[in-house]
């Protein structure tokens, strides 16, 4: 029998009582206060909004150990990051975030490990966007087993918790020296055996044309959307995410295999000009908010140097800013990029591909042993977090 089980069959083997959560926990909300932000003076207290730390402050409105929960926003559905969080010492909080103290019958690592994993959508208003007020979190049941199984299963949940913070850090350390071997090694300093040539001197560039989301379908002509260049594809792709009717396709500009797709519109300057090596075996249509490169370079090269701060750095002066900022074909090709020989492009190509596997391929590497961690802390948070109703 593990600790755990021991711990409930001394405590309470008929069950566990359920309270809402406005009986086990004090709402501070009311002490809450927001800066704005050009008023804010940068210090050292975390200044806290829904979700998470939003800057650095002087003085502090809280101090203590408190539990936050987000008050808004669409994270309070789509749950990308967690909406309650812990926080310790002097904290200034806003007002999209609640605040609660406990009392004795709860402690503030358990409720969070519990509102984390349930479904709070019966509690959410809908309007112009999501929202937990006060009263409704306030009604949220909760099972409270005795203080001494809620400290038994913070303790084993924490250890996974560090575990992922662990593996995101390095993670996050592995990007850093990937981004860093990246630009070093496409530098090519003091080579004098390598070009620099624009772009527009080593690939024919045309713009894709215009298609919308609903035109999408799950077979098909394969396409590139402009937006799933941010959020689904990396460096290359064999096949695409959505596809077309052959009749509206068509109509439409085509990448054949081995050109490169670039993104030449975005919410931001340093978005733009993220290119994908599309290495399918048959032409794929294009979205008229992207560039498609059609050359006679390693593919894989070009799109690893599309990705380098220099790069980036010469794209910022050709773009527009607007509501959406874009990137025209014209400033697409007055890019320098340094040419070697296909046999080095390849070989750097390689090395770059290896690095970028493990800090982001979601089947292999550091980010499918982090997601392998969130599986394991949610399979035991569900398990230990489910205890038998008292009558």
């Amino acid at each position: 029998m593990s600790k755990i089980e021991q711990l409930i069959q001394q405590y309470c083997p008929d069950g566990v009582e359920w309270k809402k959560l406005g009986e086990v926990g004090n709402n501070l909300d009311k002490k809450r206060k927001p800066i704005t932000a050009g008023k804010r003076e940068a210090g050292d207290t975390p200044y806290y909004g829904a979700s998470g730390i939003v800057d650095y402050v002087k003085g502090y409105i809280f101090e203590g150990d408190f539990l936050l929960v987000s008050e808004d926003g669409a994270n309070l559905i789509t749950r990308t990051y967690p909406i309650a969080f812990s926080v310790h010492g002097k904290t200034w909080v806003n007002n999209h975030a609640h605040v609660i103290e406990f009392k004795e019958r709860a402690t503030r690592k358990y409720v969070e490990h519990y509102l984390n994993s349930i479904d709070l959508s019966p509690w959410i208003s809908s309007g112009a966007q999501p929202k937990l007020i006060q009263e409704n979190l306030n009604n949220i049941t909760i099972p409270l087993p005795p203080l001494p199984v809620q400290e038994e299963i913070v303790k084993i949940l924490d250890t996974f918790s560090e575990l992922q913070a662990e593996l995101q850090a390095e993670l996050q350390a592995r990007q850093q020296q990937y981004q860093y071997y990246r630009d070093k090694l496409l530098s090519f300093e003091g080579r004098s055996d390598v070009e620099w040539k624009k772009l527009g001197e080593i690939s024919s560039i045309k713009t894709g044309r215009r298609f919308v989301r609903t035109d999408i379908r799950e077979s098909g002509v394969p396409c590139f959307h402009y937006g799933d260049i941010y959020t689904y594809y990396g460096l290359t792709a064999t096949k695409t995410k959505g596809y077309l009717d052959a009749e509206l396709a068509s109509k439409l500009r085509f990448a054949q295999p081995n050109d490169v797709v670039v993104v030449c519109a975005g919410e931001n300057d340093w978005d733009l000009g993220v290119g994908v090596a599309w290495l399918g075996d048959e032409p794929a249509v294009v979205h008229d908010a992207c560039c498609i490169l059609h050359h006679s370079q390693n593919p894989r090269y070009i799109s690893h140097f599309l990705r380098t701060h220099n790069y980036h750095l010469q794209m910022r002066r050709y773009v527009k800013n607007g509501k959406i900022s874009s990137l025209s074909s014209s400033g697409l090709a007055e890019a320098l990029i340094p040419i070697p020989s296909l046999e080095e492009q390849e070989r750097i190509a390689t090395t770059l591909d290896r690095f970028d596997t493990l800090v982001n391929d979601l089947s292999q590497g550091l980010p499918a042993e982090i997601e392998a961690r969130r599986q394991q802390y949610e399979y035991y948070r569900d398990k230990l977090l489910s205890f038998k109703k008292k009558a």
